[in-house]
């Protein structure tokens, strides 16, 4: 049913993209698999940009942000004026806000939106650096992203809950690709020529008044991961916040929780991994937990292939209580995260602002 809108964005496609000089003129494509999850056409001058932004999260909205650079390109203010997405760009503004960039590396974090991830490469080119941390607006607390460089037109872009992002940029440093697979997101975004944000803002705010709007990103999750030499799968539903209370409510306390949606989470190790004082044998196995204020218990279970709701308790091979902590933002969609340390490795499981984790040693 989401074909026809693949379709109407490659049909606002115009013949040339208006480029050179010191006007620029381009857009950037965000998908999740064929879905069209975000559509920005992009103008900058020396002393301006303007990013016309359709997004379709979890209903279609319009927005127009005009930044303003000083004399060294930093911006230093921004005006935000959203519009109702039937009738486009040609109506006035629904709401006019101004944002103030002087803090930080003043460059906004907004979410969805990646013509901010243009400058944020272009600062960290200038600086002559491999790595530099930029800290992006946000309008509460900084946001820090460490931006590396990884190749000749290569970066990437560590988001400070989400995980790393690959970006690939031209020869004159402008973003081409956005790949963001390794994260929470999997979105990738592509520079195209300009598009006529208009048209589409139409086009997606009708499907959603039919009843089909894209809604919030869902689906499975599935990552691997290599720590000190195990080979770490793990698969789970990602159930997402949809503006809802989680914890203590859609998820209760001190109850067992299929952690996750549908199928039941999996995690395969191909090595023996050490846990405190208990040892789970490398093999595939079933995560439950049971969440609460103060702590969760991660329960390991060695029944397989079995939906989240068919857990039994005779088939535990144990039970490890895991730490929490209140994150600096909201993740949207259930995630759970592997990650490397320097003696070991971190199980992290995140939704909504809270994160219960539990850090592990690979047996050698």
């Amino acid at each position: 049913m989401r074909r026809p809108i693949r379709y109407a964005i490659l049909a606002a496609l115009p013949a040339a993209a208006c480029a050179g000089g010191s006007h620029q003129e381009a857009a950037f494509v965000t998908r999740l698999g064929t879905d069209t999850v975000a559509v920005e056409r992009i103008v900058r001058t020396p002393e301006t940009l303007r990013a016309e932004v359709v997004v379709r999260v979890p209903e279609t909205w319009l927005r127009v942000y005009e930044v303003r650079f000083d004399d060294a390109g930093r911006p230093t203010a921004m005006t935000v004026s959203s519009y109702d997405p039937a009738t486009g760009l040609e109506g006035e503004p629904t709401e006019t806000r101004e944002v103030d960039l002087s803090e930080g590396s003043g460059i906004p974090f907004i979410d969805y939106v990646h013509w901010p991830f243009e400058l944020m490469v272009e600062r960290a080119r200038a600086s002559g650096q491999d790595s530099v941390t930029l800290d992006l607006v946000t309008g509460r607390r900084p946001l820090p992203f460490v931006v590396a460089r990884v190749g000749e037109n290569a970066y990437t872009a560590r988001h400070p809950t989400r995980g790393v992002m690959d970006i690939e940029v031209d020869r004159e440093g402008r973003l081409v690709v956005l790949d963001a697979s390794k994260t929470t997101r999997a979105l990738r975004v592509t520079r195209q020529p300009t598009i006529d944000i208009s048209g589409l803002a139409r086009e997606f705010a009708a499907r959603d008044a039919a009843g089909k709007p894209l809604g919030e990103l869902s689906g499975r999750g599935r990552s691997t991961t290599t720590i000190a030499g195990a080979e770490i799968t793990l698969d789970w539903g990602r159930p997402l916040k949809r503006g809802r209370e989680i914890f203590g409510a859609l998820v209760p306390w001190n109850r067992v929780w299929r952690t996750g949606a549908n199928e039941a989470t999996h995690i395969t190790t191909t090595r023996d991994l050490r846990v405190g004082d208990v040892t789970i044998p490398a093999g595939t196995y079933t995560l439950f937990t049971i969440p609460r204020p103060d702590g969760w218990t991660l329960i390991v279970n060695e029944r397989t292939n079995i939906n989240g709701q068919a857990y039994d308790p005779e088939h535990d091979l144990v039970r490890v209580e895991m730490q929490v902590r209140e994150l600096p933002e909201v993740v949207e969609a259930f995630t759970i995260l592997a990650e490397e340390t320097g003696d070991g490795g971190v199980l992290r499981f995140q939704w909504d602002r809270t994160e219960a984790y539990l850090p592990f040693t690979v047996v050698q």
